[in-house]
């Protein structure tokens, strides 16, 4: 994986048994103490050094399942969305490395219902832990966080703003299921308008030199700001309505739900929400080295039958998200 130049304090020496970078020194590590709110804090040395902890927690869960590296801290997982995924990863990922978990996800039933502000809710809950991971449904509310927060905050995902981590375990996984990024035609399908993990992943790739392929119905196309952003960075985008259009040069194809829940008109809603389904035949019609993903849930766009495919990455692109959080809760609190 390529990287960019960048200052000495920012390098670490190189390890045969990883391919990416070694762990550093403890709180000299990058990433020590800092909250982790945006895809934007990256660049390709950090993320680098991301997945080399990521690759190193990988092969220690293969050989020990869990350690202490991070016995006696605490994470808070904060949650004003319901979410299976990321928090049962972000859970597995803090019990993994040794630590304990307070789970916070029902905030209707807490202090919140009584109107308590996001301020003080994350200043008190930073008395008992070392580090909070927030879901909130306003965008802007990790960054919000953070301004009160002594403690780090990682942004577990903010409205239809940003999903940093879901972002990091999608590039780390079409990373370890590829090998490369540079000179791929990535392909992100569905609802691109209020995809936060599409947000966020898009921008991650605009690192590398890419090829996006950007499918979805009018109404739920990239939102401008982002897709002139894009363009700006040198990205050779390709809008269409259709997948057919550009499936055959497709290496990964990112598959994203309809989010019924973001719409405030139903009916725009009943128009899209089947627009796309990924079937056997779409399979068929597809590349053999293609890479399928998705970052569940999923209501339909993708059918079961499509699972037994191999290049359906979307459960181990699970997986690699466990890896991926272990290190950023090992970076964050000064143990990778």
């Amino acid at each position: 994986m390529p990287t960019s130049g960048q200052s000495g304090s920012r390098s670490h020496p190189a390890r045969s048994d990883n391919p990416y970078l070694p762990f550093g020194d403890r709180r000299d590590a990058p990433f020590y103490g800092r909250d982790i709110l945006s895809v934007r804090q990256f660049d390709k040395v950090d993320l680098r050094y991301v997945f080399g902890v990521a690759h190193e927690m990988r092969e220690m869960v293969a050989r020990v399942g869990s350690f202490d590296l991070l016995k006696g801290k605490i994470l808070a997982s904060l949650f004003y969305e319901p979410s299976t995924r990321t928090s049962a990863s972000f859970t597995a990922a803090m019990e993994r490395l040794g630590g304990s978990v307070i789970p916070i996800s029902e905030v209707h039933y807490s202090s919140v219902a009584k109107g308590e502000s996001l301020p003080d809710t994350v200043r008190t809950l930073e008395c008992y832990a070392d580090v909070i991971v927030l879901r909130h449904p306003e965008v802007g509310s990790a960054a919000l966080a953070a301004e009160y927060a002594r403690k780090p905050i990682i942004n577990a995902g903010d409205g239809v703003g940003e999903h940093p981590t879901q972002a990091l375990l999608d590039l780390f996984t079409i990373v370890e299921e590829v090998g490369h990024v540079d000179g791929l035609t990535v392909t992100l399908l569905g609802d691109l308008r209020y995809g936060r993990t599409v947000h966020s992943l898009a921008r991650l790739l605009s690192l590398w030199d890419v090829r996006l392929r950007l499918v979805s119905p009018k109404i739920l196309r990239l939102p401008p700001p982002l897709l002139s952003e894009l363009i700006a960075r040198g990205v050779e985008v390709v809008e269409c309505e259709q997948l057919e259009e550009v499936l055959g040069d497709t290496d990964v194809l990112y598959v994203t739900r309809v989010q019924k829940e973001r719409f405030e008109n139903l009916d725009d809603y009943e128009r899209v929400r089947g627009a796309y389904v990924i079937d056997a035949a779409t399979m068929a019609a597809a590349p053999e080295h293609m890479v399928l993903m998705h970052p569940f849930p999923r209501v339909g766009e993708i059918h079961m039958e499509v699972d037994v495919d191999p290049r359906a990455a979307y459960f181990r692109q699970m997986e690699y998200g466990l890896y991926v959080r272990m290190a950023l809760l090992a970076m964050v609190l000064g143990k990778a």
